[in-house]
């Protein structure tokens, strides 16, 4: 008998991964601290975004994995008619304060972008800053982002990249805490390639441009702080680890930083890298 060939099904059938384990442990994380501290910073990519899909007053958008909401306002500014969701509902709360404060008309709703609760072709448009990349079931994602965009409507997102600082920071993550079994970097959604695999058979046209965030805070000591606050990720990082362990956490992240920073006055400027995605459905 050929062992290898024997054992082979039971070894593909342990291997695939636990989706909602991983789900509930990632909402668990985004829910943790307070991401808008940190999202709000990025206000500038949902504007670039918008522009970059050349977004017409009166069309349908709708953001999934929004956050706290930085394209859905961006686009709301366009005259747009929003629907901004997202499955943490604490950030959908901190969405619904900024478009208060600005009087802007947008429909807020808890919904999880593996599993939209709408319509085929409900939307001229699908957008994304940041948000659908991480969540664990790429190719589900990708489909229902599909599903609900029309016929010659648009699909926009911006996508951190591996060898970028933000897909770097996840991958120093990986090395103290180790990251669920068998489900791909979200820093994956940077590259064309993976864009092209996920939308390519939907698409009629797919314009990919690498674009730079800089993130600019008080010190690289400043933003370790800021993120082991409020930025779920690195915050639930930390608490997985003892109090030994955190230390050498820290100074990897600093080291990082320290690769990346190009200011030379004490303060942080770091460029990220991402991709800045626009596909328009056949």
């Amino acid at each position: 008998m050929n062992t290898l060939s024997a054992t082979a099904p039971a070894a593909v059938a342990t291997s695939l991964p636990d989706y909602a384990a991983v789900k509930t442990r990632q909402q668990a994380a985004w829910s943790s601290g307070d991401y808008a501290v940190v999202g709000t910073t990025l206000q500038i990519v949902g504007e670039s975004l918008c522009e970059a899909m050349d977004l017409r007053s009166g069309s349908s958008v709708l953001d999934v994995a929004a956050g706290n909401g930085n394209v859905s306002l961006a686009a709301a500014r366009r005259w747009c008619e929003v629907t901004s969701t997202d499955y943490v509902g604490a950030l959908l709360t901190r969405g619904r304060e900024r478009a208060a404060a600005e009087r802007l008309d947008i429909q807020f709703r808890e919904a999880d972008v593996e599993a939209l609760p709408f319509g085929d072709a409900s939307f001229d448009n699908v957008v994304s800053t940041f948000g659908c990349m991480f969540a664990p079931h790429a190719q589900r994602t990708a489909a229902e982002m599909q599903r609900v965009c029309r016929s010659g409507g648009k699909i926009g997102m911006a996508n951190w990249t591996p060898e970028g600082f933000i897909g770097q920071l996840f991958k120093t993550i990986g090395q103290h805490v180790k990251p669920p079994a068998g489900i791909e970097s979200p820093a994956l959604w940077g590259s064309r390639k993976r864009i092209d695999e996920l939308f390519g058979a939907q698409a009629a046209a797919i314009d990919v441009t690498p674009r730079q965030f800089n993130f600019r805070y008080r010190s690289p000591e400043h933003m370790v702080d800021i993120f082991k606050t409020y930025y779920g990720p690195v915050l639930k990082a930390f608490a997985a680890l003892d109090a030994g362990a955190q230390p050498k956490l820290a100074a990897d992240l600093m080291s990082l930083i320290g690769r990346f920073n190009r200011a030379d006055d004490g303060t942080m400027v770091v460029p990220g890298d991402y991709l800045e995605v626009v596909i328009t459905k056949k």
